[in-house]
């Protein structure tokens, strides 16, 4: 599976010709991040907010492969008060090719005994980190461990040296200084099938005004 992070929450997704893209953002939502223009086959969205459900910046064939992801909806919370202040969550489950990706969206609160189950030993964790909106560096961390992925890609967090990011979450330093086994990529993308050793890898987002790939 190629994973590649567009920016904030947005991946796009690939596995035998069949694209997934997460999380678009709305034009000029995120700091920083350049518009979403995609192709895909499918549009995943964990919430309704302006930064997280542009579907119609994604262009849907309509003569794509067949789709080789299972995919399992787990519903979360946006916030620690069962989304009272900011609503629901969903994360995303995807296998595919003996792979399991878990995108988290912005997830706010603590999981149960069975999302934990469901979670656990994935190959490959996309995490917010930034906290104010979401679980913040700690948190993140903490889950980290309970969860043992295998490999743990951050996201939704502030870069200062990129210029990317809302100014009041937390940038990704807070929460890899809490790790051991990080990787600074100098690329968007992830193959699945080359991982690298450590356990988190840090993407540089496709998207970013002030880094071209």
């Amino acid at each position: 599976m190629k994973i590649t992070w567009t920016g904030h929450s947005c991946f796009r997704l690939e596995q035998d010709g069949y694209v997934i893209v997460t999380d678009p953002y709305e034009d000029g939502k995120v700091p920083g991040l350049a518009p979403v223009r995609e192709t895909a086959d499918l549009v995943l969205c964990s919430h309704e907010h302006s930064d997280h459900n542009a579907r119609g910046l994604v262009a849907l064939r309509k003569d794509g492969p067949a789709c080789p992801f299972k995919i399992t909806k787990i519903e979360t919370w946006h916030d620690e008060v069962q989304g009272a202040m900011r609503g629901p969550n969903t994360i995303h489950l995807l296998e595919a090719g003996g792979t399991r990706v878990a995108h988290l969206g912005d997830l706010g609160c603590g999981l149960t005994a069975q999302q934990e189950k469901l979670l656990k030993d994935v190959d490959v964790l996309l995490i917010p980190v930034g906290g104010h909106y979401t679980i913040d560096a700690r948190e993140a961390s903490d889950l980290v461990d309970l969860l043992s992925p295998k490999h743990v890609v951050p996201m939704h967090f502030r870069d200062d040296a990129l210029g990317v990011g809302f100014p009041v979450i937390g940038t990704v330093e807070e929460f890899t200084a809490l790790r051991k086994g990080v990787r600074f990529a100098e690329t968007s993308e992830l193959d699945t099938n080359h991982l690298p050793e450590e356990q988190v890898i840090v993407l540089r987002p496709e998207n970013a005004s002030g880094w071209n790939a």
